[in-house]
């Protein structure tokens, strides 16, 4: 896909791999819409990203809402004039033990990685369709490959993610819309400021303008998925298809650690 002249809409672009992504997907000639839940954060994310001519909206907008997703698409059709792009950005977690997390925790998860962006892709089908050339980027993460301790629930959803995409993407095959999964792994962005692991319990950070640039590579190369890790993802994926229990020995290492450090995890 060449993504000058395409119209794209962000969620929870206004921070971290969202913001990144926005950024890069502007230097290619894209117009984008970024929505977020909090109107100033979203507003000056917007200010910041337009400079040089470049055209971005700001939505402020909880995507996990029925009001939220119908307000986000409607105002992102209304301001880029159709839509050629979804990213289905917008995240939340809470680690620790499944028995520490609250219910209220776990449904917010469900609702703002899996529930939000099934729906809102649902709705926006029609129009990326219409384009012949549209597309639908599920970002999830690298736990929905290689389940940690702690985060049971955000495994599940992320997991939940990726499967969804796979399938719609076989789904929507031959009808003007290709489906892309990206599975970032540690990332420098707030949602992880409130985790204390480290690469010494393989939670290595990247910059999140490292991730956005594979995800530009790979929308322009109509990639399936992007993982990012490298050879270390690569070869921990492949672990835990051939002698999980292996990998369940490793962990058991780590848990002690691991537990401490995620306790205080949570951006939802």
């Amino acid at each position: 896909m060449k993504l000058q002249g395409k119209r794209a809409l962000i969620t929870g672009g206004s921070s971290g791999i969202g913001l990144a992504i926005a950024e890069a997907m502007l230097a290619k000639g894209a117009t984008v819409a970024i929505t977020g839940r909090r109107a100033d954060v979203v507003e000056e994310a917007a200010k910041r990203l337009s400079h040089a001519g470049r055209r971005v909206h700001a939505i402020a907008a909880d995507v996990s809402t029925d009001r939220g997703r119908e307000t986000s698409l409607k105002l992102a059709l209304e301001k880029l004039g159709g839509l050629d792009i979804l990213i289905n950005n917008a995240g939340g977690v809470r680690a620790g033990r499944l028995e520490d997390t609250t219910e209220s925790e776990i449904r917010a998860m469900i609702e703002v990685d899996l529930v939000a962006p099934i729906l809102l892709t649902r709705a926006a089908l029609p129009t990326l369709r219409a384009t012949r050339d549209g597309l639908v980027v599920n970002v999830t993460s690298g736990i929905a490959l290689v389940a940690a301790p702690f985060y049971a629930t955000y495994a599940g959803v992320k997991g939940g993610l990726a499967k969804f995409g796979e399938s719609l993407r076989r789904e929507l095959k031959g009808e003007g819309v290709h489906v892309m999964t990206v599975y970032p792994g540690a990332t420098d962005t707030p949602m992880m400021r409130s985790s204390r692991a480290g690469p010494e319990l393989g939670f290595t950070r990247e910059p999140a303008s490292a991730v956005a640039a594979a995800v530009i590579e790979g929308m322009e190369k109509d990639a399936f998925e992007v993982i990012r890790g490298g050879e270390a993802r690569a070869k921990m994926i492949a672990l835990n298809r051939d002698d999980p229990e292996a990998l369940d020995k490793r962990f058991v290492d780590l848990k002690a650690a691991l537990v401490e450090a995620v306790r205080d995890h949570s951006a939802l």
